[in-house]
């Protein structure tokens, strides 16, 4: 029986092993915003209509594994200004999430879709938001040249991938929605705020990638 390695302390090729087995399995149910808003269960999946994609990018720098995250601008129509991993609409002619991920990586960051060996597509992640987000996930041999497209991403930075396996790292914040108080995932990386759909797709990959569990967070 092969003994897979300790998500702890990964290099490029445990990663690899372990995504394989834990990742990409089909959901028992479906994953959402609604994971600590229960009563926004319903709400959320009669919203999240728009198929979408989104590559995390996994990128082999030599001494830690790290993962490439964006800033988005003010002006973009939806999530602006937030934290997100490059990605968009799932428009008819990508033929799916993989071409999709990969040509809004190119567009929004300039990585270029020969430099990515994808690993596979983890379940759907619906949104309040409306969409139906599938996290493709890529595997980065070295750290690559990239470049903003400023239309779109006010900047790139990347955060180390045991930071984000981290449950020490993973809070639960709250503001006032709809009359309701509604919960989110939030993961403070140094001046960068991390929270919401992304955090929540960071906690789906991180259970996953560890063994730990359902994506269900207490408040």
């Amino acid at each position: 029986m092969q003994t897979l390695p300790d998500s702890k302390n990964l290099d490029a090729e445990g990663f690899r092993q372990l995504a394989g087995k834990r990742l990409f399995a089909p959901a028992t149910e479906p994953i959402g915003d609604f994971a600590i808003n229960p009563e926004f269960r319903n709400w959320v999946l009669k919203q999240a209509t728009r198929p979408a994609a989104v590559l995390i990018p996994v990128v082999d720098g030599g001494d830690a594994l790290s993962v490439i995250l964006t800033k988005r601008t003010e002006k973009l129509a939806s999530h602006s200004g937030q934290v997100a991993f490059p990605g968009g609409k799932i428009d008819a002619e990508d033929g799916g999430p993989v071409e999709a991920a990969l040509r809004e990586a190119n567009e929004e960051i300039g990585l270029d879709s020969a430099e990515v060996d994808v690993l596979g597509v983890m379940p759907e992640y619906l949104t309040g938001s409306g969409f139906r987000i599938s996290p493709v996930v890529g595997l980065v041999a070295e750290k690559p040249s990239l470049a903003p497209n400023h239309d779109e991403v006010e900047y790139i930075f990347d955060v180390p991938l045991a930071f984000l396996l981290d449950t020490a790292n993973h809070r639960v914040g709250s503001r006032m929605f709809q009359g309701k108080r509604r919960h989110y995932l939030e993961m403070p990386y140094g001046e960068h705020y991390i929270w919401g759909v992304t955090a929540g797709i960071i906690k789906h990959f991180q259970e996953r990638l560890t063994g730990g569990g359902s994506s269900r967070w207490s408040n």
